[in-house]
């Protein structure tokens, strides 16, 4: 019973860092070259369904079939994640013809090589619900805050034992 709490206690650590890790992510650049983005819409879908975690790394060049994400410079647009399907270059200038996966049609206007945050190197499915909801005041006291504190509850009791512990031993020692 001991080693079934002693695993799920640090499962319940892993699990808090890691959201905690993702979440500072999501809300700093402290890698730079990356971003960490939740997918909004079904346009990439099957590939990238709604809700994923997808991580975006600035690269030099991009090639046809790369999933790039683009835009959102402004306050009122969202980043946009498609695949690029065809390279042009007009006026000395490198553009992208991109179309969502799940899309009849390509993207009405081109890409321009500047507009693009970066290629998904990694998606994670669903995982976008969850760190949403962890940014939310209730998701997060019930996925970080909650587990943090049984974590820091546990950690002041094996503290306050080993030091009783040692009281122990250390009134032990002066008796002899």
């Amino acid at each position: 019973m001991k080693l079934l709490f002693k695993i799920g206690y640090y499962t319940l650590a892993l699990v808090v860092l890691g959201f905690g890790a993702l979440l500072l992510l999501m809300q700093t650049a402290i890698l730079p070259g990356y971003e960490v983005r939740i997918v909004q819409s079904g346009s990439m879908e099957p590939a990238i369904p709604i809700g994923s975690l997808v991580v975006v790394k600035k690269f030099e060049r991009y090639e046809v079939g790369d999933v790039i994400t683009f835009g959102g410079d402004f306050a009122s647009s969202l980043p946009t994640t498609h695949r690029i399907i065809s390279d042009s270059i007009s006026e000395g200038k490198l553009s992208y013809e991109t179309k969502g996966d799940a899309n009849a049609t390509p993207d009405e206007k081109l890409v321009d090589v500047d507009s693009v945050r970066g290629k998904v190197i990694l998606s994670l499915p669903f995982l976008g619900y969850l760190l949403d909801f962890a940014r939310q005041p209730l998701g997060f006291a019930l996925l970080i805050g909650i587990p943090a504190g049984f974590i820091a509850f546990e950690e002041i009791g094996n503290i306050v034992a080993e030091v009783r512990n040692r009281k122990k031993i250390f009134s032990e020692s002066e008796s002899i």
